[in-house]
């Protein structure tokens, strides 16, 4: 348990010096709403996309292939994004309620989930975990779109425009291209990837010091009890009730534990960069993503524990 918790700090740690060092760089003035506002543009249209690309193309398609996880997974999504849509129209107001239901389902899989897998399951935990990724990303970006798309004063909410905005994505394009690569394992001329590496290593920098950026007391203040509600809502009650259906399902051993892990990821820093791309209230998002990454060093160890000390993972 202190290896697990260590592996979480390590992986926790780096996050927040970029978060703080967006608040400090914005605080000296060497950062401004124009830098944010552009960066952002980039992160979402070129580095993200690049950075999932390139994920993609080296996961081994062929192998952890299972039927019953992944069709559980979806389920569990859909479910889990439905919930939270749900208890967002209920708790905050009609403008918030992309973002609120974005930040309640959406998770880190890609970076915490993912490692957290690797680290406690080895090279099964990154094969397996790699799959659930490649889901992970459709799913979480159309569905992201979807939500945001309703509420969003930018984005025509028809299912016409939803579905051009969906198939328009560059998170979801990049996935798509990138899939047919991985699958007939086609390389790619060595410059051409290096140039993609430099661009995907400056995503999450990028993203986290925009976030920063846009932190201040006075937003969290603002945002503070819708933040936690939604915070608590990802970190809590979809984690337990996924997990519970998992184990009912019948899932044991590492199946079960990467759910735990996936599930119960803090929400992912790219739903501050679509947050602002569909000009909502990225104070929330960005507050969110501070919180639920904050009890992530808790509630992953607690989870962890609990599923160790009932001898199920």
């Amino acid at each position: 348990m202190l290896a697990i918790f260590l592996e979480t700090l390590n992986i926790t740690a780096p996050v927040f010096a970029m978060l703080f060092l967006g608040v400090l760089l914005k605080r000296v003035y060497w950062i401004n709403d124009n830098f944010i506002h552009t960066a952002s543009s980039l992160v979402f249209n070129v580095t993200m996309p690049a950075l999932l690309f390139l994920g993609i193309l080296h996961a081994d398609l062929h192998a952890a292939l299972q039927p019953d996880l992944l069709i559980y997974f979806s389920i569990a999504t859909l479910v889990s994004f439905a919930m939270a849509w749900g208890w967002a129209i209920w708790r905050c107001p009609r403008e918030d309620r992309g973002i609120y239901t974005q930040g309640a389902f959406r998770g880190n899989n890609g970076v915490i989930g993912l490692a957290l897998a690797a680290s406690m399951y080895g090279d099964y935990g990154i094969s397996l975990g790699a799959i659930l990724a490649a889901l992970v990303i459709l799913f979480y970006n159309t569905l992201s779109t979807i939500v945001l798309a309703v509420y969003s004063p930018v984005i025509k909410s028809d299912p016409w425009s939803i579905f051009k905005s969906v198939i328009s994505n560059p998170l979801i394009i990049s996935v798509i291209v990138a899939a047919p690569f991985a699958y007939w394992k086609i390389g790619l001329p060595n410059w051409f990837e290096t140039s993609g590496k430099y661009l995907a290593q400056m995503t999450l920098p990028l993203a986290l010091i925009c976030i920063g950026g846009t932190l201040s007391l006075a937003a969290l203040r603002k945002s503070g009890k819708m933040a936690l509600s939604s915070s608590l809502v990802k970190m809590v009650g979809l984690p337990v009730l996924t997990t519970l259906g998992a184990w009912l399902w019948g899932f044991r051993g590492a199946e079960l534990g990467i759910l735990f892990l996936y599930f119960g990821s803090p929400t992912a820093a790219a739903s501050f960069v679509m947050a602002r791309a569909a000009d909502g209230n990225q104070e929330l998002a960005a507050a969110i993503i501070v919180i639920t990454t904050l009890m992530a060093a808790i509630t992953t160890n607690l989870g962890i524990f609990v599923l160790q000390w009932g001898g199920w993972i």
